[in-house]
């Protein structure tokens, strides 16, 4: 690879490394061509990316992103995968790597955060933002469901209930 080559990779790394929610760092050896063509899929299904990198190149790209902690992670064949999602990357890693002995899963950061493999393993398991949104929502609009099908109800049903709530009080005083 040529100095300009290197140079124009160690920059996109370095893009990609500043600007990305979550990083998670693997050991792919004895991975063929289909398995990490298969990897890479999934994650660009998910909103992320799965690059084999070379360790020298990414340590020069660390300095100046949230995840320079990192850089004792990059030794032997290593590849990150990262995503804008929290969870989508350790997520789709995770569950390949249960699949296939060959990725191991080295660490990670989130948000500068360094991870360590059992870290990105419970981050995985959480729920995706999607999925926390749609419960929030759903949430949310309960009480204004409930409202509508008591307003919704025929008028002969909500004077009934407004007859007895008179009488009880009426009753009281």
């Amino acid at each position: 690879m040529l100095r300009a080559q290197k140079s124009k990779v160690v920059e996109d790394l370095h893009a990609v490394l500043g600007s990305t929610a979550v990083v998670v760092v693997t050991h792919y050896k004895g991975l063929d061509v289909a398995e990490l063509s298969e990897l890479r899929r999934r994650l660009r299904e998910a909103g992320g990316r799965f690059k084999v990198v070379k360790n020298r190149l990414v340590k020069r790209a660390l300095p100046g992103t949230p995840y320079e902690r990192l850089a004792d992670l990059f030794t032997g064949p290593t590849a990150i995968a990262w995503a804008d999602d929290p969870v989508a990357a350790p997520r789709v890693v995770v569950e390949f790597a249960k699949k296939n002995d060959k990725l191991a899963i080295r660490g990670g950061g989130l948000a500068g955060t360094l991870l360590d493999a059992e870290a990105v393993r419970q981050l995985a398991a959480l729920p995706s933002l999607d999925e926390l949104r749609g419960k929030l929502i759903a949430l949310l609009q309960t009480p204004a469901s409930r409202l509508v099908g008591v307003l919704r109800a025929p008028g002969g049903k909500i004077a009934r209930v407004l007859a007895a709530r008179a009488e009880q009080q009426g009753g009281q005083e």
